[in-house]
C-alpha cells in the first residue's frame, strides 16, 4: 500500500491496536523472508484453553490491512469455534499474502514453518484456503507445530470432508428448528463456493435428496461438480435467488449491507468464516427477517475437531461422534437465542465466552 492510497482515518488509526477487528488480541506476528517472497502474519487471539490453533491461508490481498484485518478477525473466531465446541483450544490464524497457485513453493512452506516453530507451541498450524495437506506435511518437516499432515505421516488427513459434515449437521438442526423436521429431501439449497469443503457439502445434500444449487467463480468446476452429483449451476444474482437454505461456502462477509435485504432464504448455514459483515447488526436483520442463522464457528467445526484428534490422539469414529454433535449443540444454541430474544450469534458467542471465563478464573485461582 503506498501513502497515495491512503485516507486519513488510516492515517490516524494504530496499525494493529486500532484495527476494528482487534479484540484483545495477545500477539500478532509479522513473519517476512527476502528469499523465498514470504509475507506472512501470524494472529493468536487467545490461549486460556489451550495452545492457539488455526489454519493458514494463503490468498492474493489487495493490501496488507486487508491480510491483517482478515487475520484478526479469523483468529478471533477460531477461539470461539473451539470454545463452544468443547474443545481444550485456543484461537489462532495465519494468513500468507500471495498466490497460493503461481508463488507457493516448498521453500516458502518450510521459512513459513520455521516462524510457527518459533512460537514455541503458542501457536499450532493447519490447512485453510490456498493450502493442501502436501503443505501441511512440508511444514511438518521443520516443526511439530502443525496438524491436518497426510494420514501416511500420523495426521489425520485432509480436513475438508469432516467439516463438511459437521455443516450438513448444523444445517439440519437448523431445518428441524425452523421447519420441525431435518429432513432436507426437496429444500432447495445454494451452495456458494464448492472448493474440498462446498463439495462435500454437495454429495451430502445430494444424497439426501435436496434441490442442489451451486454457484462458484470458477466455472471449470462448476461444470465438473454438476456432472458429478447433479447439481444445477445457478446464474444471476445468488441471493435474491428463490432458495429454502442460503450456504456460504467460499471467503466471509457475503451477508452485508449490500446482500442482506435481498435474502430470501429461510436459513443461512454454511462452511465460510465471518458470514457476517457485522456480527451485531446483520445477526438482528437475520432475526427481524425471521432467517435462522447457524452460527459459522459453530457449525464449521468438524475441521478443528478433525485435527484435533491429532493432539489428543481419538480415532475417526471419535472424530464423527464429536463432528455429528454440532447437531444438538446449533439445536440448543438456536432455542437459547429464541427463550431469550438474542440474536444466534450471540447466544453461540455467550456459550463460548462463558466457558473461556470460567477456566480462566480457575487458573487465576
Amino acid at each position: 500500500m503506498t501513502v497515495e492510497t491512503l485516507n486519513t482515518t488510516t492515517l490516524n488509526m494504530d496499525p494493529v491496536f486500532g484495527q476494528l477487528s482487534f479484540d484483545n488480541h495477545e500477539q500478532i506476528v509479522f513473519c517476512n523472508d527476502k528469499d523465498t517472497g514470504l509475507k506472512a502474519i501470524i494472529g493468536i487471539h487467545n490461549t486460556v484453553l489451550g495452545p492457539a490453533l488455526g489454519g493458514t491461508r494463503m490468498w492474493q490481498y489487495k493490501n496488507e490491512w486487508e491480510a491483517l484485518n482478515d487475520v484478526l478477525r479469523l483468529s478471533r473466531g477460531m477461539t470461539f469455534k473451539s470454545a463452544v465446541t468443547g474443545l481444550n483450544l485456543g484461537g489462532g490464524k495465519a494468513v500468507i499474502i500471495g498466490d497460493a497457485k503461481t508463488q507457493k513453493t516448498p521453500d516458502l512452506m518450510k521459512r513459513f514453518g520455521e516462524f510457527v516453530h518459533s512460537l514455541s507451541g503458542k501457536y499450532i498450524t493447519a490447512e485453510d484456503v490456498g493450502m493442501e495437506t502436501s503443505d501441511m506435511d512440508l511444514v511438518r518437516d521443520v516443526t511439530p507445530y502443525v496438524t491436518g499432515i497426510s494420514e501416511s505421516r500420523g495426521g489425520a488427513g485432509n480436513p475438508s470432508p469432516i467439516t463438511a459434515y459437521g455443516v450438513f449437521m448444523g444445517m439440519k438442526a437448523a431445518a428441524k428448528f425452523k421447519y420441525g423436521s431435518d429432513v432436507l429431501e426437496d429444500k432447495k439449497v445454494l451452495v456458494q463456493g464448492i472448493g474440498h469443503v462446498g463439495e462435500s457439502l454437495v454429495e451430502h445434500l445430494s444424497n439426501e435428496g435436496a434441490k442442489v444449487f451451486i454457484a462458484d467463480i470458477n466455472k471449470e468446476r462448476l461444470n465438473e461438480v454438476a456432472n458429478k452429483y447433479g447439481a444445477r449451476i445457478h446464474t444471476g444474482d445468488v441471493y435474491s435467488a428463490d432458495m429454502d437454505i442460503y450456504a456460504p461456502c467460499a471467503l466471509g462477509a457475503t451477508v452485508n449491507d449490500a446482500t442482506i435485504h435481498a435474502l430470501k432464504a429461510d436459513i443461512v448455514a454454511g462452511a465460510a468464516n465471518n458470514q457476517l459483515a457485522d456480527e451485531n447488526k446483520h445477526g438482528s436483520i437475520l432475526q427481524e427477517k425471521g432467517i435462522v442463522y447457524a452460527p459459522d464457528f459453530l457449525i464449521n467445526a468438524g475441521g478443528i475437531i478433525n485435527v484435533y484428534a491429532e493432539l489428543e490422539g481419538y480415532d475417526k469414529t471419535e472424530i464423527m461422534r464429536k463432528t455429528e454433535d454440532i447437531y444438538n449443540t446449533t439445536l440448543e444454541i438456536l432455542e437459547h437465542a429464541k427463550n431469550n430474544g438474542v440474536t444466534t450469534h450471540e447466544s453461540a458467542l455467550k456459550v463460548a465466552q462463558d466457558r473461556i471465563d470460567t477456566r480462566k478464573k480457575e487458573n487465576q485461582g
